[in-house]
């Protein structure tokens, strides 16, 4: 396990010892409450305060995924009338798996079986969706490898994190449909729309204004 020159403490590495597998970062994300506040935490402060939200969540998957040897790396799903979601991604055998934190059910872990990034982010097309029962997934980001911002110590302090926002905000992107798909995609079903919500914290859900 790399200790990237000491700045985890004793007890933050202990922790990490904990998290053996992308399954094992994934069940901690799960059992952590989702954050509705609008403050960013790095992955020192998810560990010390234990609540996250998406963008949190990623950045601590990068982190520690990448105390177990895989690059730190994410990718921002973007949608229209709804919150974008950020991934943390990981390659095993050559297919690509992502790991996440949601307040949806559905936007959350996902096996590294997908041959690129395109056919992982679909598998999260059904799952993503608005309260107005809108499937809201339009487009995603070129992956942002975070050791770009090692010199901005993203892992370690609140402050850097606006910087991997804005270059998130820069990235190319890659859109998923036509217009004509999308006028014709149909309002998520009854069931899928219930199951979404199992344990959602209504206080993090975004409500889409009304369309004039």
């Amino acid at each position: 396990m790399r200790t990237f020159n000491g700045e985890w403490t004793k007890k933050e590495l202990a922790f990490f010892r904990k998290l053996k597998s992308p399954i094992a970062i994934q069940e901690f994300l799960d059992t952590i409450p989702y954050s509705t506040e609008s403050r960013y935490r790095s992955p020192r402060s998810v560990i010390r305060d234990r609540r996250a939200h998406c963008y949190d969540g990623a950045l601590f998957a990068a982190a520690a995924l990448r105390m177990i040897g895989y690059p730190p790396v994410i990718v921002d799903m973007q949608s229209v009338r709804d919150d974008d979601h950020v991934i943390a991604i990981f390659r095993r055998h050559s297919r690509i798996g992502a790991l996440a934190k949601s307040n949806f059910t559905g936007l959350r872990f996902r096996e590294p079986i997908y041959r690129d990034i395109r056919e992982l982010v679909m598998s999260y097309f059904e799952s993503f969706y608005n309260m107005d029962r809108e499937k809201s997934l339009r487009q995603y980001t070129d992956p942002v490898d975070l050791t770009s911002f090692d010199k901005y110590q993203w892992m370690f302090g609140d402050a850097p994190l606006d910087s991997i926002v804005d270059r998130l905000n820069t990235m190319r992107v890659h859109k998923l449909m036509t217009p004509a798909m999308i006028r014709s995609l149909l309002p998520v079903d009854s069931r899928t729309y219930k199951t979404g919500l199992v344990g959602a914290d209504r206080a993090g859900i975004y409500f889409p204004r009304k369309k004039l």
